[in-house]
């Protein structure tokens, strides 16, 4: 009986292995390499906000041009919030700036090697007037690119991130400061 049984198993074994060698494999994948023109474009795109351990997500969207991310809506609810410490009038302040429109330049090249396209950011300083208790407060932000961005052929995604990396208000730099980083780890064309 234990006989009939480990030569059963030992079959089921044996058929198995047979029924996996005869599944093909299609080693001649080519992937479609990329190009510069693949990047233009209208994005959805995922937006990770951290600072400390606070840490939101939202979906977003923004347009990429030959050399340049154009935000129509640049979320600052963070920057708003390490301005203004109250959060009634943090969330007052931001409902009255509305959607804040920001350009990231950036220059691309081609790694043919991985078929992607990198993206290398020159960010400019963002200026806010935030209004509070009846006056605005003039607010410079500092970005810098804290990563290369990416085109990746293979999926035709757009990834990068950038970090708020200073802030003054009225022309005094907010110290102690945590750095507000926004990752896009995945942005997809509409």
């Amino acid at each position: 009986m234990k006989r009939k049984l480990i030569l059963k198993a030992c079959m089921a074994v044996l058929v198995a292995l047979v029924g996996l060698s005869l599944v093909s494999c299609n080693d001649d994948y080519e992937p479609i390499p990329v190009k510069l023109e693949d990047v233009p474009g209208n994005y959805k795109a995922k937006l990770i906000t951290t600072q400390g351990n606070k840490k939101t997500e939202k979906i977003t969207d923004f347009e990429a041009k030959k050399d340049t991310i154009k935000f129509d809506d640049f979320q600052v609810e963070r920057i708003v919030k390490t301005v203004i410490a109250d959060p009634v009038k943090a969330e007052a302040a931001i409902v009255a700036i509305g959607k804040v429109k920001y350009n990231l330049n950036y220059t691309s090249k081609i790694d043919t090697q991985n078929n992607v396209v990198e993206l290398t950011f020159a960010p400019k300083v963002l200026e806010l007037n935030i209004p509070v208790d009846g006056t605005n407060k003039n607010t410079k932000v500092t970005f810098k690119d804290n990563q290369r961005g990416f085109y990746v052929g293979q999926d035709w995604s757009l990834r990068f991130g950038l970090i708020a990396e200073k802030i003054e208000v009225d022309g005094v730099q907010l110290t102690p400061y945590e750095v507000i980083k926004y990752d896009f780890p995945y942005c997809l064309k509409k």
